[in-house]
């Protein structure tokens, strides 16, 4: 297979950053333009040929093996490569994967070092007081949002916010509209704060309207949703279907919106909000843990003044506030190039881990299904609870479905998160198998280990 040459590969290259280069050699790689085996000029030839740093072109070349599209041989260059991901050939079985939780794959996570330096540098780290969310941490979140007025809040996690944001607007006893399948815990959250909560359906396109309005009429005091449909069976959001919901809110004025919004910068950034029609009673929560890691701990609540005081009186009494030094990192990460093309890349991996499993999970014969830009996807089985506890047995640890349903299913369901299945189609075909064998009640006991 012919190598390309550096001059035909500038010719493509009008971006002049690392993230930039990447991104358009990966853009290549997706048309095919590029294909597997073809080997890269040296970093030196590119350099040359588009005017850049020779450390420039390492950079971007850097962020490609990262993203699992090339491979670097002391002798042999850099070749565009067939694997697809972090994880792939490195498989030592499902006790270190994390199929629970949704937690992030932590090879796909930014590295804190650098953006934790430059925040070190910020004037007024230390100084004496307090700030709920400094000023560039807002104008960055803002430029996330739609331009509506709004006041915001860092809190360390979005479980944090979620919680708060629930707090802020319920009483015990209340009841609360949850979109099903809900956030993994907050069924079990509101019932430990006295909270009673009213199923949504959804079908492809988000909530359904006539189910809304049966939950808003029971009395509800509040509705929760992801459009971004972070752990959904089968939606995203559509616009049109925003608007068809309007109808059922704006029969009860006094029904706050609750937005959820897990996975932060690795969601789709078009998918409409609530917030774009009833502004002035739509908090949102964005986390950043699964984008950038758990330990930068800075997560947001935005919305109107009056409800986002009412969440920060109950954080700690009012007195609580998040460190700048990891605000300031924040947003450091929200504004690098190179951090951005890093969350485009691991988007990608998501969604590949997430494509595989369905179709590992159909061609074993079982009814799998998962929303468009969902981390979970769920598996039917007859009896959820005796399949999770054979998976169990064989390290594939697993929630049952009922876990993040008010209303009664029809069939059981098993929830995996995709977020760090290895890309590997054998791996995954034996997982499926095993899935099979649990669902059928044929994992023999014997096995387990």
């Amino acid at each position: 297979m012919a190598d390309i040459e550096a001059e035909s590969l500038a010719r493509s290259l009008t971006e002049r950053s690392p993230a930039g280069i990447a991104e358009q050699v990966r853009e290549l790689i997706a048309a095919g333009v590029l294909s597997a085996g073809m080997r890269l000029p040296t970093v030196r030839d590119v350099a040359t040929e588009i005017g850049v740093s020779v450390g420039t072109v390492a950079q971007a070349w850097a962020l490609l093996r990262e993203g699992g599209l090339v491979e670097t041989r002391r002798r042999g260059g850099t070749r565009i490569i067939e694997g697809r991901g972090p994880l792939a050939g490195e498989f030592s079985g499902w006790a270190g994967v994390d199929l629970l939780y949704c937690s992030p794959d932590p090879s796909l996570l930014p590295p804190l070092d650098e953006p934790l330096s430059k925040a070190l540098k910020q004037p007024g780290i230390n100084a004496w007081g307090r700030e709920h969310m400094v000023a560039d941490l807002q104008r960055e979140l803002q430029k996330l949002l739609t331009d509506q007025p709004r006041e915001f809040i860092t809190v360390s996690s979005g479980t944090e916010a979620l919680w708060l944001a629930t707090r802020a607007v319920a009483a015990s006893g209340d009841l609360i509209a949850v979109e099903e399948p809900a956030s993994p815990g907050y069924l079990s959250v509101l019932q430990s704060m006295g909270l009673r909560a009213v199923g949504v359906a959804v079908d492809e396109h988000g909530p359904l309207p006539e189910r809304l309005a049966e939950a808003l009429e029971a009395g509800a005091v509040a509705f929760v949703h992801s459009p971004q449909g972070a752990f959904s069976d089968r939606h995203v959001l559509t616009p049109q279907r925003g608007l068809a919901l309007e109808g059922a809110l704006q029969a009860h004025p006094h029904v706050v919106i609750i937005e959820d919004d897990p996975l932060g910068p690795l969601a789709p950034p078009e998918v409409p909000s609530l917030d774009a029609l009833f502004p002035e009673r739509t908090l949102r929560v964005l986390g950043f843990e699964r984008a950038f890691g758990m330990d930068l701990r800075t997560s947001a609540l935005a919305g109107p003044r009056k409800l986002v005081q009412a969440c920060l009186r109950h954080r700690s009494g009012g007195v609580a506030s998040n460190s700048r030094l990891l605000q300031h990192a924040l947003v450091e990460m929200l504004r690098d190039p190179v951090v951005s093309h890093r969350i485009t890349s691991a988007r990608g991996h998501y969604a590949i881990r997430r494509g595989l499993a369905l179709e590992a999970f159909e061609a074993a014969g079982l009814h799998a299904r998962a929303g468009e830009h969902s981390w979970a996807v769920w598996v039917e089985v007859p009896d959820e609870r005796s399949a999770a506890l054979a998976l169990s047995g064989q390290g594939v640890v697993v929630d049952v479905g009922s876990g993040s349903f008010v209303t009664e299913l029809p069939t059981g369901l098993l929830r995996f998160s995709a977020a760090q299945l290895p890309e590997d189609d054998a791996v995954l075909a034996d997982l499926a198998q095993l899935v099979s064998r649990a669902a059928s009640g044929a994992l023999d006991e014997a096995t387990f280990v």
